[in-house]
C-alpha cells in the first residue's frame, strides 16, 4: 500500500511517528517531574544561619545538623600583589553569602572549574556556633603536589567527620605552582623577597584567621590539628619548619605526603630563569612578570625543569632564609616543632598504581631489568644496584617487582628520617595482590594488577626522633631538587 500524503506533503509515517515520540516525551517528561519531587522530598532541609568573624558577617547554612560555611574570605586578593605576602582581607559591613565554595588557585588542567588568583578562601563545618564548646578543629590541607588541586572539592566535604567526632572542620585553598612558590629574590629583589614560598604563607594567613576566629564556630584555637594527603602531607611537614608558624597548630598528620628537604635557592632561580625564557623576559624586565596574562603564565610553566632535565617545571617551597630557614626535616627534625605530635602515614607500595598504572610491564621485571628501570625513578643520585642490593638482602622474598615498587614508593614518600636515631623498619612480607573474585590477580583496564593499598602510621613527640618509612630509602644522602 502506497503512503497517503496530507496537503503539505507529510507522510502518515512521520505524523504517526511523531505522535509517537510526543507521547513519549510527554511520559519521559512525567517521570522525570516524579522524580525530582522525589529528590526534592528526600532532599535534608537547611536554614540560613549567621556568623561573626573579625573581618565581617556571613551567612552559612545549617544541614543535618551541621553549621556549614563556604567560600568565607581569609585573605585579600592576591591578584594586585602576586607573589608577595598575602594581606588579611578588608572589612566588610554587609553579611557576606558564605553558600558557595570559592574560587582554586589558577591551575593547569581542568580538575577545579573556578580558578582565580582572587583565591584565598576557606570552608567551615561545625556542630555549633558560639557554645563555648571549644571542640579540636581538624584543618585539612589538599593534595595535588605544590600546583594542583583545592579545598574547594565536594570530595572534601566535613559533615560526616562532624557527625562522627564532634569536631570543626575546615579546607582551605591557597596559591599553588608558580604564583605560589616562584622564587624571584635573586632576579627581582627585596619586591619578590617572599615569592618562593607565597603559597606556604597564604596557608600561614589561614591559620591565623583560624586562630582569631575559631570560638565563633565552636572551635578551640588551641586544639588545631592539620592533616592532609600527598602534597597537604608535604606542606604541612613544611609548616613544621617554618618559625612563622609556630604556635598556629598543636598535632599534625600527613599521609603519603612528606618534604624532607625545600628547593634550594639556587635550583629555584634556575626555575625562575626557564620561566622568565619562555615568557620572553629578560632579567632586567623581571617586574613585568607581575603583570603578564594568568593564562600566559600557566602555558609558561610547561617549560621543561632545569634541574630535573624532564618534565615541566616542579615548583613548592624554598630554602630563601626567610620563611625557611633550613631544609623541614633535613638533616634533623625541625626543633621548632619538637613538642608537636605527629602522625606518618605512608601508603603501602602507592607506585603500583602511580607507576605500573601506565606501565604494565613493571609488575613483570626480572632482575637484569630492574637496575635500570629503578634508576629512571630515583630521586637520589645512587647506583640502582646498591639499592637493589639492600632491598634483597632485607626482604629475601621480594620480587623484582616488589623491589621496584618498594623502593619507588620510598623515594617519592620518603617518610622524615632523624640523622641522630633511624628506627628499623618492620620486616613484612609484600602484599599480595587480590581480586573481586578471590584469586591472586584482577587486572585493570590497562593490564595492571588491582592492589589493596594499607596504610601504616607511627608518631613522635622526641626532639629528634621521627619515624621510619615504610620501606627505607636508599643510605643517606643529602636530597637535591
Amino acid at each position: 500500500m502506497s503512503e497517503s500524503h496530507g496537503s503539505r506533503g507529510v507522510s502518515r509515517r512521520v505524523v504517526l511517528k511523531g505522535a509517537g515520540a510526543a507521547a513519549v516525551s510527554r511520559l519521559t517528561a512525567a517521570s522525570l517531574t516524579a522524580s525530582l519531587s522525589s529528590v526534592a522530598r528526600s532532599a535534608p532541609s537547611s536554614r540560613p544561619v549567621t556568623a561573626t568573624t573579625e573581618s565581617g558577617k556571613v551567612r552559612g547554612l545549617v544541614t543535618q545538623g551541621v553549621h556549614i560555611f563556604k567560600g568565607v574570605r581569609y585573605g585579600a586578593d592576591t591578584g594586585p600583589r602576586r607573589f608577595m605576602p598575602p594581606l588579611a582581607p578588608t572589612p566588610w559591613k554587609n553579611v557576606l553569602d558564605a553558600t558557595v565554595y570559592g574560587a582554586g588557585s589558577p591551575q593547569t588542567g581542568k580538575e577545579e572549574a573556578a580558578t582565580s588568583e582572587d583565591c584565598l578562601f576557606l570552608n567551615i563545618w561545625t556542630p555549633g556556633l558560639r557554645d563555648g564548646a571549644k571542640r579540636p578543629v581538624m584543618f585539612y590541607i589538599h593534595g595535588g603536589a605544590y600546583s594542583h588541586g583545592s579545598g574547594s572539592s565536594p570530595l572534601y566535604d566535613g559533615t560526616r567527620l562532624c557527625h562522627r567526632g564532634d569536631v570543626v572542620v575546615i579546607t582551605v585553598n591557597h596559591r599553588l605552582n608558580a604564583f605560589g612558590y616562584l622564587y624571584l629574590a635573586r632576579l627581582g629583589g627585596p619586591r619578590f623577597a617572599d615569592s618562593g614560598n607565597a603559597g606556604m604563607l597564604d596557608l600561614v594567613q589561614a591559620l591565623r584567621w583560624v586562630r582569631n576566629n575559631i570560638a565563633e564556630f565552636g572551635g578551640d584555637p588551641d586544639r588545631v590539628m592539620l592533616f592532609g594527603q600527598s602534597g597537604g602531607g608535604a606542606k604541612i611537614a613544611t609548616l613544621m619548619g617554618m618559625p612563622v608558624a609556630r604556635g598556629l597548630f598543636q598535632r599534625a598528620a600527613t599521609m603519603s605526603g612528606q618534604q624532607v628537604t625545600a628547593s634550594g635557592p639556587l635550583n629555584a632561580t634556575s626555575r625562575a630563569r626557564a620561566l622568565l625564557d619562555t615568557l620572553q623576559l629578560p632579567p632586567q624586565r623581571v617586574d613585568e612578570i607581575a603583570t603578564v596574562s594568568t593564562q600566559r603564565l600557566l602555558e609558561a610553566m610547561a617549560a621543561t625543569d632545569p634541574v630535573i632535565g624532564k618534565g615541566s617545571l616542579y615548583f613548592g617551597p624554598v630554602l630563601d632564609e626567610r620563611t625557611l630557614q633550613q631544609h623541614p626535616f633535613y638533616p634533623d627534625a625541625p626543633l621548632i616543632s619538637a613538642q608537636i605530635p605527629m602522625i606518618i602515614g605512608n601508603t603501602h607500595d602507592e607506585t603500583r598504581l602511580l607507576i605500573g598504572g601506565s606501565d604494565p610491564g613493571t609488575f613483570a621485571l626480572d632482575w637484569e631489568q630492574l637496575p635500570a628501570r629503578l634508576a629512571a625513578h630515583m630521586r637520589v643520585d645512587i647506583t640502582p644496584e646498591t639499592v637493589v642490593g639492600a632491598y634483597r638482602q632485607m626482604y629475601p622474598q621480594y620480587s623484582p617487582s616488589d623491589v621496584f615498587f618498594a623502593a619507588t614508593t620510598a623515594a617519592r614518600s620518603c617518610a622524615v628520617r632523624s640523622s641522630k636515631l633511624n628506627c628499623a623498619p618492620p620486616r613484612v612480607p609484600p602484599p599480595t595482590p587480590t581480586s573481586s573474585t578471590g584469586s591472586p590477580r584482577s587486572m585493570a583496564a590497562n593490564g595492571a594488577p588491582r592492589i589493596p593499598w594499607t596504610s601504616r602510621s607511627s608518631s613522635t613527640t622526641s626532639r629528634n626522633r621521627a619515624p621510619s618509612p615504610a620501606h627505607p630509602p636508599p643510605p643517606s644522602k643529602s636530597p637535591t631538587r
